[in-house]
């Protein structure tokens, strides 16, 4: 696989160093990208600018375009059935959390939402999700695989993903509290995304795609991702990983067959 040579502490390294201007830009402008987005949010592309920097510099421009072409691949995904979980388990995920807080009767407001704009946001946001899949899944997941099982991979990448994100969230003006249970569902997340992975032929495409799903199915949340509770949405996440964890197995995250 493409990126198995790869250094994944430079690679971190060169995402916080080009995202550090772009926090900068967050830090002076009040300029929204979407409902509780602040403008650092465009940090978005330096996963895949670092990728694509470490991958030239590692092959050239034969390297990069190989990394594109395997972004692109969809036939990989040669067992249709986890366009499911890639597309529909997020907005469950969402939808649990919902009724959770119905039930615990914790606020929410009067659901409003926009249907017909909806295939443009998750247009917009695949963009965003793609420009960081080339990053966290075409180039530095597979060298944590190859070092570490795939849980601890996950972990790994899964926390260092959150800390990426923490300016931002600080920027948006969230409490402690809320981006410690927004970490909390941001690993466990990131272990859903080794699974898929794992179990979909190193796509980087249906990466983006989950990503995507869950990015869209948190600006759905009443009302623009304003009600949006990571406790209990980290909470349902962490429980769905363990159980994925449990019944696909901590090493590969791929169910083992038997002759």
């Amino acid at each position: 696989m493409l990126g198995t040579q790869g250094s994944p502490l430079l690679f971190f390294l060169l995402v916080f160093a080009f995202s550090a201007p772009v926090w900068l830009i967050g830090a002076v402008s009040r300029w929204l990208l979407l409902p509780g987005v602040p403008a650092s949010g465009i940090m978005a592309m330096c996963p895949a600018l670092a990728a694509t920097l470490l991958v030239y510099r590692e092959g050239g421009i034969s390297a990069i375009a190989t990394l594109f072409k395997r972004s692109f691949d969809y036939t990989c995904i040669t067992n249709s059935v986890w366009l499911l979980p890639m597309l529909l388990l997020m907005p469950a995920v969402m939808f649990i959390s919902y009724a959770a807080m119905r039930l615990f009767e914790l606020p929410l407001p009067v659901v409003e939402i926009n249907w017909s704009a909806v295939p443009l946001l998750f247009l917009v946001l695949f963009f965003a999700a793609f420009t960081e899949e080339l990053g966290w899944s075409g180039y530095v997941l597979d060298p944590l695989l190859d070092r570490w099982s795939a849980l601890r991979a996950s972990l790994v990448l899964g926390s260092v993903w959150a800390a990426w994100h923490l300016v931002p969230l600080q920027q948006a003006g969230c409490a402690a509290t809320w981006i410690a249970w927004w970490c909390l569902a941001t690993v466990s997340l990131r272990i859903l995304h080794t699974w898929l992975y794992c179990n979909t032929g190193h796509s980087i495409l249906g990466q983006a795609l989950f990503h995507a799903s869950f990015n869209t199915s948190w600006q759905l949340f009443p009302n623009n991702g304003s009600h949006y509770n990571p406790k209990i949405t980290g909470l349902v996440l962490a429980v769905t990983a363990m159980l994925v964890v449990w019944r696909w197995g901590p090493s590969r995250l791929v169910r083992q067959t038997h002759s």
